[in-house]
């Protein structure tokens, strides 16, 4: 048995807490190892590609505390002028499509060619409990015992479209840390993609052929996100449905207007399990990322993306700042009882949390 009796908190990053169950001995020692955090030690660490500090990093900017917010902030722009240099990849599928089994396939055979992966499988959260599975990391056994891969899984919570609320700012401490693919893996089960969409290069939509109507219960709007629509566990019996359902969607996507940026959306088929089928889609990101940069459209792009995650940022802030101001926290819930009430109007308690929000703020 371990001699070491200390506790780890995993609220915090990068910390032990003492053996101690005094609450004013725990909080001490939290509030001096929160302090204790060096941003340019951290930095230099992720630079020098440290897969430990690389997950540190990503703790503290998930973190919602005040101080590590802050401190995330600081290590967010130290990354930034390192970033931007790989090429990222968004990756859905409902349930049970074999998301994880295809991105380990994918991300070996990227190694195999030096590429360095990183994998930010994003875990659907109860939202009753708020607990999530996180289980890709057993899932994708051979990828991530490679010291060129990253896996990453964390819970989507709230936010849009299965992906979690800091994705955009871990990609930016991946890259700084020299991985030049990373893969952003969503949930992938119903809520609109746009957010995944919106911070990556190359967006592959994941299906699988003998599941009933192929084309039914597909949205318009992933289609016209989708770079490439791959038809999954297309191995023994299931080659032919595979083949049946390529062509449906291919038939399908004639139907749409060729994108801006020039290209007509592929469809393919693959087997991640025998591994058929991997290096064509390869080719196929490889063939999008060379056009796209030729006619300009690629870093067109990343402006587009850099300014909807400008207004995003802002929103969130707005939001944030207003539900926690004390103020609104304490009149909130009576305005809610006056609703029930049929005392006052949904319009009419928003026109008045928002004057006093306003005031507030004004005061301040």
């Amino acid at each position: 048995m371990s001699k070491d009796n200390t506790k780890y908190n995993t609220n915090t990053p990068f910390s032990k807490t003492p053996g101690s169950t005094n609450p004013k001995a725990i909080k001490s020692f939290k509030s001096r190892q929160q302090k204790k955090v060096d941003i340019e030690e951290l930095f230099t660490k992720i630079r020098t590609k440290d897969r430990t500090a690389l997950s540190q990093g990503i703790t503290l900017i998930e973190s919602s505390q005040p101080l590590h917010q802050e401190k995330a902030q600081q290590l967010i722009e130290r990354c930034l002028p390192f970033s931007n240099n790989s090429i990222r990849i968004g990756i859905t599928g409902v349930p049970g499509v074999g998301k994880s089994t295809f991105i380990e396939a994918l991300g070996n055979i990227l190694i195999s060619h030096q590429k360095k992966v990183a994998v930010l499988a994003v875990d659907p959260s109860s939202s009753i409990s708020g607990g999530s599975i996180l289980g890709d990391k057993t899932r994708m056994e051979t990828l991530v015992a490679s010291p060129d891969a990253f896996i990453r899984p964390s819970p989507s919570g709230n936010s849009l479209g299965g992906v979690a609320q800091k994705t955009r700012e871990s990609i930016i401490l991946c890259e700084a840390a020299g991985f030049d693919t990373v893969i952003i893996e969503t949930v992938g089960v119903g809520q609109s993609e746009t957010a995944v969409h919106s911070m990556v290069d190359f967006f592959l939509l994941l299906k699988l052929a003998g599941a009933g109507d192929e084309l039914q219960g597909i949205k318009r709007g992933i289609i016209e996100m989708a770079d490439s629509i791959v038809i999954n566990k297309a191995d023994g019996d299931n080659k032919k449905r595979a083949r049946e359902a390529k062509n449906q969607f291919k038939k399908a996507l004639h139907l749409y207007p060729i994108s801006h940026n020039g290209w007509l959306p592929q469809v393919l088929t693959c087997s991640a399990l025998t591994n058929e089928g991997i290096t064509d889609i390869l080719e196929l990101i490889s063939s999008y990322i060379k056009i796209t940069k030729t006619n300009g459209s690629f870093e067109n792009k990343r402006i587009e993306q850099n300014k909807y995650w400008l207004l995003q940022t802002i929103e969130e802030q707005l939001k944030s700042s207003f539900f926690n101001h004390p103020g609104i926290k304490e009149i909130l819930p009576k305005k809610i009882d006056a609703l029930k009430r049929h005392e006052i109007s949904p319009f009419a308690a928003a026109k008045a949390l928002l004057t006093l929000h306003k005031n507030n703020t004004e005061k301040a």
